[in-house]
């Protein structure tokens, strides 16, 4: 089986907002669109990130007014990226050893997608439901029949 990549399973549709933004409108499009982080933008270029945890210790816990709060000012950065050719391994080790549970993906200084911990997750057991649909269809080789009967059947 080729090894899975990024692009395999990232989010192409990032939502990004500009640095320059106040925090509640910013709240607001993540509300709207039911997700946990926005990509932070100056010129089109992603130069940060601003997730719900930034929310919590920027503004919350500090009892800042977000009316009053640029994105830029409590955005997480600098921004670490991915590549979307990158083996979902070494995606997974990037955002373990950074502790972080979001990666951008960027191509040629271009943000093409964003990959979360949660997808990576999810994918898992989407592999599982394809790897039995096709031992359903075709019959492993002998030698892994017992393995698959374990772990796939």
């Amino acid at each position: 089986m080729p090894v899975l990549k990024v692009e395999d399973i990232m989010v192409e549709d990032v939502i990004t907002v500009d640095s320059d933004v106040p925090v509640m409108d910013a709240v607001k499009v993540m509300n709207a669109n039911e997700i946990g982080c926005l990509v932070v933008t100056r010129r089109g270029k992603a130069i940060g990130i601003l997730t719900e945890r930034d929310l919590l210790k920027r503004i919350i816990v500090k009892s800042r007014d977000p009316k009053n709060i640029r994105v830029r000012q409590i955005m997480t950065k600098p921004l670490i990226v991915g590549d979307p050719d990158m083996s979902l391994e070494d995606a997974t080790k990037l955002m373990f050893d950074r502790k972080i549970k979001k990666l951008p993906v960027v191509e040629s200084r271009k943000l093409v997608g964003l990959v979360s911990l949660t997808d990576i997750a999810r994918y898992q057991p989407q592999m599982m439901k394809i790897l039995k649909r096709l031992f359903a269809q075709h019959a492993p080789p002998k030698r892994l029949q017992k393995v698959v009967g374990y772990y796939v059947v």
